[in-house]
């Protein structure tokens, strides 16, 4: 039997057998599913270029490209240049520019592929004293580039909004501009503060239900204008209780990481699609449980899926921002890329212990693709971190 030993806490090593067994690995398309299910994808970082990662992105244009058709051959969507790509924390316009240029291309080769980008104004260094106008140029910038480029919006909520804005008529005013002016229906995006401490209070209330009613407001006087929305609050009643409020053909995109399972699965009123970080980590479980669910499986959906809710929860943890950590290790454990090395730094966003139960909960969920490698892979950065 495989095993390793790992870290606990205390500073004392634990012998952990593997006991998981891969998900397999097979090609699907998306009339495999019966819900529409976007993975947000992570970039590659370049660790051989000669940048400081703080502060440059050197990206590692082929391999992240790569994954994203591993992504597509899996039955997915791709969500291009969210913040699972690090989109304001280490991945700056220009490059997220590059980035949605490269993979639209690479969407458009296929065929089959469904992507849409992300359009915000991260462009736009936040400050109480910017005016409604400039947050609008901004949103209107990128919403014009993506759109440009031949692809789908993602309306992405804006940091330079929340600091601004005085009350919740001015999210409507600005939202109701930009969807003016988009060209085909956008997916808004409610990014919630335990994912970017800079967006409390979005909508223009610190209480959730207000701030609720104020987006539930504007997709009601914009439904012809909204594919859907994908809201990021880690709470289940909150998603399930705004999904019901929804106008008819709007769809509630999950981005729960913590509950993502029960929601796609849904109820006796409804379900939601998927819009996901967690997908970019676990895409061969997910993949074959989306398609169970489809084949009125669902029992054996929960089977696949109920495992890895765990390892999200425990990737997801707080600080939630630094979730995007355990997505590369993950990625780097199964050998879709050769390095853990991360835009901004951020392989050193979470502790040894933190990286050590992921491993863990990554073979109990069956989303170790190769035991001797992940092994191999876990010893040496062990090793780099000072566990002999």
């Amino acid at each position: 039997m495989s095993e390793i030993s790992l870290p606990v806490e205390g500073g004392a090593l634990e012998t952990y057998r593997l006991s998981g067994r891969a998900s397999p690995l097979a090609r699907r398309d998306r009339a495999s599913f019966n819900r529409v299910a976007f993975a947000a994808a992570h970039v590659v970082a370049d660790p051989l270029a000669a940048a400081d990662p703080w502060i440059d992105a050197a990206i590692d244009w082929d391999a992240t490209l790569r994954f994203r058709h591993r992504l597509w051959d899996l039955g997915f969507g791709v969500a291009e240049a969210m913040d699972t790509a690090q989109r304001g924390m280490g991945l700056n316009f220009p490059q997220a520019q590059e980035l949605i240029r490269r993979s639209l291309r690479e969407a458009a080769s296929r065929g089959d592929a469904l992507i849409a980008c992300g359009a915000g104004t991260d462009h736009l260094a936040p400050s109480k004293d910017l005016s409604l106008d400039a947050i609008l140029d901004a949103y209107l910038e990128q919403v014009a580039f993506v759109e440009g480029e031949g692809g789908q919006v993602i309306l992405m909520a804006s940091r330079a909004l929340a600091a601004a804005a005085r009350s919740p008529d001015d999210y409507l005013e600005v939202y109701g501009r930009v969807l003016d002016a988009a060209r085909r229906p956008v997916i808004l995006h409610w990014l919630g503060e335990m994912f970017d401490p800079a967006l409390e209070g979005y909508w223009g209330s610190p209480d959730h239900g207000a701030a609720m009613d104020t987006c539930l407001a504007l997709i009601e006087a914009n439904a012809d204008k909204i594919e859907g929305i994908k809201i990021s609050l880690l709470s289940k009643e909150k998603e399930i209780a705004m999904r019901r409020r929804l106008p008819a053909g709007v769809r509630m995109y999950t981005g729960d990481d913590f509950n993502y399972a029960e929601l796609i699965a849904g109820d006796g009123e409804g379900h939601s699609d998927a819009l996901l970080g967690i997908f970019d980590a676990i895409a061969p479980a997910a993949s074959a449980a989306l398609e169970a669910l489809a084949a009125g499986r669902e029992a054996e959906f929960h089977a696949i899926l109920s495992p890895t809710v765990a390892l999200s929860r425990h990737i997801f943890r707080a600080p939630t921002r630094f979730y995007k950590t355990g997505v590369v290790f993950l990625a780097y454990l199964n050998g879709l890329q050769d390095h853990f090395t991360m835009v901004g730094g951020q392989e050193s966003a979470r502790s040894t212990l933190h990286l050590a139960e992921l491993f863990r909960l990554a073979d109990r969920a069956n989303c170790l693709d190769d035991r001797d490698r992940a092994i191999a892979r876990m010893r040496a950065v062990l090793a780099v971190r000072g566990v002999a």
